[in-house]
């Protein structure tokens, strides 16, 4: 005998319930099984549930045999029949037995129901964290990459300045060494000969042959007068001083120091917006919002570095311009100007999920007059929805209209430094960048791009993103999103610019190349599962796409449709083969022209991937390399190179001689990576030790 709940009774106190099919008929021991079923029940309180002949699933009461119980006691919350009613519970409030089912069968109902009702929001809970957690990781991670490869670069900056450093004692120290030897060699020239000529002179005087010592003094004594009264540059004519300044302490603080992982517990559910901004602004005005951060117990957040993103924009799609400003004290500033009257929404995101109240109703009128007043109580009051779930981040997204930057550093980052009246210092312009993570800021900057309509293209590698100026150095945009995803960048370094306006990036962590359009939007990728570090891209005279492998140490040639043209180059010091290959460039007869970095070489090739030629060797002479990166090419087929391991940039001609090079002692390069000439004839390099790119005067 198996005991079960029929759903119609379930829960209903003090009943014990057996299965309707178990038994056919009431009988003696049909009720004693029933009543040891249930060990703990005492049998004033038990009901037993049978099945009756004809009658269904039927109440039997326990206390009077055979007796249905077809009432319910409100007081003993019991199942009852009518004898109890008149005897023990005769005082007690009662009803009907089907009532009272039927009562709690409906409120048992409402509370499955509303306890379904959850699921949907506990699911998209469950999914929001899942995602935000797998952020989380894939942060991590990059932050690790960040972390090994930012030490890898001072490591290469540390022995780049130790060579350096060597250099200069070296030519220092020839510099005196070679003064003091050549005063040396004269004054024991001119001491040997005085010896030589007293000596025979002194011959001649001790032999007492008058012959001998008139030939002597034709011979020796015009000589003996000379050296007597030559003079000799007795005093020194250098020093030995040749010292090592190191400021060692410094340095050890600074690295101490260096590097922070920056983090907020600031939640959006808590955070919270105000200002007149919010609810009304002037077409035209400059209007601003302050958004306040709290943790998830509502505590105030007291540092920035928050992703905060905004967007004001009407029901057509149309956006107001404008810029977050973190004032690193856990609060920010959304400024925004609307350029036209209307009923716009004010959505404000923090980490990608909407603040308390977001989205806001803002009402935009043509003078402060115009706009019925409101209230911010009705603005907090709305809700809006929360996206569902957490999605990308999107902080740098080409799409956004407003981005968060930080507190402006001592002066401006898009300033041209100052002219100085020293020549030497002619062939700079300007420079632009620091390191940062805002726009106009860098953090190992690469690739470079220029094009003719005027723009400058950076592939900013650890900060995942291409920023885009125009000539003349002001900062027009950028566009990326940290991911390892089609469309998104994980470690940018190359960058081209495809004659028909699309922007060519390889990205060197996701072993592809993505194109994008001219504004950032997201087209394409070629060469996944071929390429296994693509480190520089050109485009040559058919439109195809070159990609320089690092890894594979191969150069690869692409259609934009992904279809592989050809492929050369292998690991090796051949004149075919590469170690480590960093950019390409392409000259007017369609050949392609590599840096081969480890075999401190520029080599030429044709565009089925022949070797033409090669030129460099080790070493900081004229022509010499240490590491060459960034390749270009005039309209002459000159060929500029950035000597990364010599911080200098050279000029040579289409055969490879050495010509000039560019002027950098203004403002000293540091690791010189990409490099290219802009549509106005100048040389833009990126200056990936200062974190920022130069602007020189070139003579074509």
């Amino acid at each position: 005998m198996e005991a079960c709940f029929h759903p119609r009774l379930k829960n209903i106190k003090g009943l014990c319930f057996l299965h309707p099919c178990i038994v056919g008929a009431v009988t003696p021991s049909n009720r004693m099984e029933a009543q040891q079923a249930s060990p703990d029940s005492s049998s004033e309180e038990c009901t037993v549930l049978e099945a009756l002949p004809g009658k269904g699933t039927t109440l039997i009461c326990s206390q009077h045999k055979g007796k249905v119980s077809v009432l319910y006691c409100l007081a003993c919350e019991n199942a009852i029949c009518e004898d109890c009613k008149k005897g023990e519970h005769s005082e007690h409030p009662t009803d009907s037995l089907e009532n009272i089912v039927d009562q709690q069968l409906a409120a048992l109902q409402d509370r499955v129901d509303s306890a379904k009702n959850r699921l949907p929001q506990i699911r998209e809970a469950v999914q929001c964290l899942r995602d935000i957690l797998q952020q989380l990781i894939t942060q991590r991670s990059s932050i690790e990459e960040d972390i090994h490869s930012s030490f890898s670069e001072l490591h290469k900056t540390l022995d780049t300045r130790k060579s350096v450093l060597l250099m200069e004692l070296e030519v220092t120290y020839g510099l005196k060494q070679k003064v003091l030897q050549a005063q040396l060699d004269t004054l024991l020239q001119e001491e040997a000969a005085i010896n030589h000529n007293c000596s025979l002179t002194g011959e001649a005087l001790d032999g007492g042959n008058k012959a001998v010592v008139l030939q002597t003094h034709k011979d020796v004594g015009e000589r003996l007068s000379d050296l007597a009264s030559q003079g000799l540059p007795l005093q020194p004519e250098e020093n030995d001083q040749l010292d090592l300044m190191m400021e060692i302490e410094g340095l050890r603080k600074s690295i101490h120091n260096l590097g922070t992982i920056v983090t907020t517990n600031a939640v959006a559910s808590q955070s919270e917006a105000s200002g007149e901004g919010l609810e009304q602004c002037v077409v035209g005005h400059p209007a601003s919002v302050i958004i306040t951060t709290r943790d998830k117990s509502g505590g105030l957040c007291k540092t920035g570095n928050a992703i905060i993103s905004a967007e004001v924009c009407t029901p057509d799609g149309s956006v107001a311009d404008g810029e977050i400003v973190d004032h690193k004290n856990g609060t920010y500033e959304f400024q925004y100007t609307v350029k036209k009257e209307g009923n716009f929404s004010l959505a404000l995101r923090l980490y990608d999920q909407h603040i308390k109240g977001s989205p806001f109703q803002l009402k935009v009128t043509c003078s402060p007059d115009d706009s019925p007043p409101t209230t911010t109580a009705a603005n907090a009051a709305s809700t809006g929805s929360s996206d569902g779930g957490a999605r990308k981040r999107s902080a740098k997204s080409p799409g956004s209209r407003s981005r968060q930057k930080g507190v402006r550093r001592g002066g401006s980052l898009f300033s041209t430094p100052k002219k100085r009246v020293n020549p030497i210092e002619d062939d700079l312009i300007f420079k632009i960048g620091t390191k940062g993570r805002n726009k106009g800021e860098f953090t190992n900057l690469q690739g470079v791009a220029a094009c003719s309509t005027g723009k400058i293209l950076i592939a900013d590698s650890n900060n995942q993103c291409v920023q885009i100026f125009s000539n003349t150095g002001e900062f027009q945009s950028r566009f990326g999103v940290r991911g390892r995803s089609p469309g998104q960048l994980q470690r940018p370094t190359g960058v081209a610019v495809h004659p028909n306006g699309d922007i060519i990036i390889a990205d060197y962590d996701n072993k592809w190349v993505s194109i994008f359009s001219s504004e950032g939007k997201y087209k394409a990728k070629l060469g996944s599962g071929r390429l296994m570090g693509p480190k520089g891209v050109s485009v040559d005279q058919n439109g195809h796409v070159i990609v320089v492998d690092n890894k594979a140490c191969t150069v690869f040639i692409f259609q934009p449709s992904g279809k592989l043209v050809t492929k050369f180059g292998s690991r090796g010091i051949g004149d075919r083969q590469f170690a480590g290959p960093h950019f390409a460039a392409v000259n007017n007869n369609n050949e392609i022209i590599i840096t081969d970095f480890h075999n401190h070489s520029v080599k030429v090739f044709n565009a089925d991937g022949d070797f033409l030629l090669k030129f460099g060797s080790n070493g900081e002479g004229n022509g010499q390399f240490n590491a060459p990166t960034g390749v270009a090419v005039d309209v002459n087929g000159n060929i500029i190179v950035a000597d990364w391991g010599n911080s200098r940039i050279q000029v040579f001609d289409g055969s490879g001689s050495f010509l000039s090079y560019i002027n950098t002692a203004a403002d000293p390069l540091y690791g010189p990576q990409g490099l290219a000439l802009t549509s106005d004839g100048h040389v833009v390099v990126a200056d990936s030790g200062n974190h920022c790119f130069k602007v020189y005067r070139y003579l074509q």
